[in-house]
């Protein structure tokens, strides 16, 4: 009787063992497959982010060039929006992905973005 309870009792735990090696190895190769899929994904929005960024600055730095000289009030006010932009995207944490304030940090250069564009559309100046 005895015998028969070890195969028993050896069936049982070779059901849980291989429960438990199993849900270990599924944990092991989905926590991998996350973290290669985390790493597209972050160098893929990181990428979008720094083609934003990119776009503003290349706008700010060309209508600076192109303000250059200009005397005017009205011009002066422009290179001083412009200014304010282009010290926002320097200040800008390129290589700090933990940077809490990131997304607020972008939203704001976003918005004096917004705030620029529309006084260099004009071509009367």
């Amino acid at each position: 009787m005895a015998g028969s309870q070890d195969v028993f009792d050896a069936i049982v735990m070779a059901d849980e063992r291989f429960h438990g090696e199993g849900y270990q190895e599924g944990y092991e190769e989905g926590s991998s497959l996350g973290i290669i899929e985390g790493r597209r994904y972050g160098t893929l929005h990181g990428a979008k982010i720094g083609s934003e960024i990119g776009c503003y600055q290349g706008f700010a730095f060309a209508w600076r060039c192109l303000l250059h000289g200009c005397a005017t009030e009205k011009d002066s006010k422009k290179m001083k929006a412009l200014e304010s932009l282009i010290g926002m995207i320097q200040k800008f944490p390129y290589d700090d992905p933990t940077y809490d304030k990131l997304h607020e940090d972008l939203d704001r250069i976003r918005g004096k973005f917004k705030q620029v564009c529309p006084l260099h559309v004009s071509f009367d100046s």
